[in-house]
């Protein structure tokens, strides 16, 4: 009970911060070079690439966060699969086609000097190859691999929370470090923890994912 009251606190609160993220995305439907994160992007906005690769991360980032918490549902999964298939499928799609290339592209002009760059360029592509080892495994009925990689891949969907939610504890603690020192700081952060978190969840979850993917279940 304790530990379903837990999941439920965690599937609210990436839900409060999925509406936080849409807010935060709403001011670029404008399209103009000077609207908050774009400030610091001026010299690298009149690239198209770029500007297209921020467009499509920002738009479908409510996307990925939603049919990805999806995923986790065990009683759309039991009672519901074509849900669960469904909405896993508009996940990889977006991550492999949309998210996961402009965030790697982004990443080779990220803020914070090599480093940070380094950092985003990891993350995009562990996204990518977590989220397409999911989907083998879902061809090759191995549910328990299929379920470990599709946790590793939503833990990093979530770094974009993450990396939010450590600058909001930086500036309200007023931690004392260089501007550029933090950015770095955080990059690295955003999604390492949230690795760590993931690899502890699959191994303390292991059993339960042997009960939620029998040889014949549908994901």
């Amino acid at each position: 009970m304790i530990k379903r009251i837990l999941l439920y606190i965690l599937a609210g609160l990436i839900l409060y911060a999925s509406w936080l993220m849409l807010l935060l995305s709403l001011p670029y439907t404008s399209f103009k070079p000077h609207v908050d994160f774009l400030m610091t992007k001026q010299l690298v906005y009149h690239l198209r690439l770029w500007r297209v690769s921020f467009y499509t991360h920002v738009f479908v980032s409510i996307l990925v966060l939603l049919t990805g918490l999806l995923q986790f549902n065990w009683y759309l999964l039991k009672k519901y699969p074509g849900v669960h298939r469904t909405s896993g499928k508009i996940y990889v799609l977006i991550v492999l086609l949309f998210s996961g290339p402009s965030g790697l592209i982004m990443g080779f002009y990220a803020n914070g000097g090599l480093p940070a760059r380094i950092s985003f360029v990891i993350l995009a592509t562990l996204w990518m190859v977590f989220t397409y080892m999911g989907w083998r495994y879902t061809l090759q009925r191995n549910w328990q691999k299929h379920a470990a990689m599709l946790i590793r891949s939503y833990a990093l969907t979530l770094s974009a929370l993450t990396l939010r939610f450590y600058a909001f504890l930086i500036g309200t603690f007023h931690i004392p470090l260089h501007p550029v020192n933090r950015y770095i700081l955080i990059s690295w952060l955003s999604w390492t923890l949230n690795l760590l978190i993931a690899e502890a969840i699959i191994k303390w979850g292991f059993e339960k994912i042997n009960r939620s993917f029998p040889a014949k279940s549908a994901a």
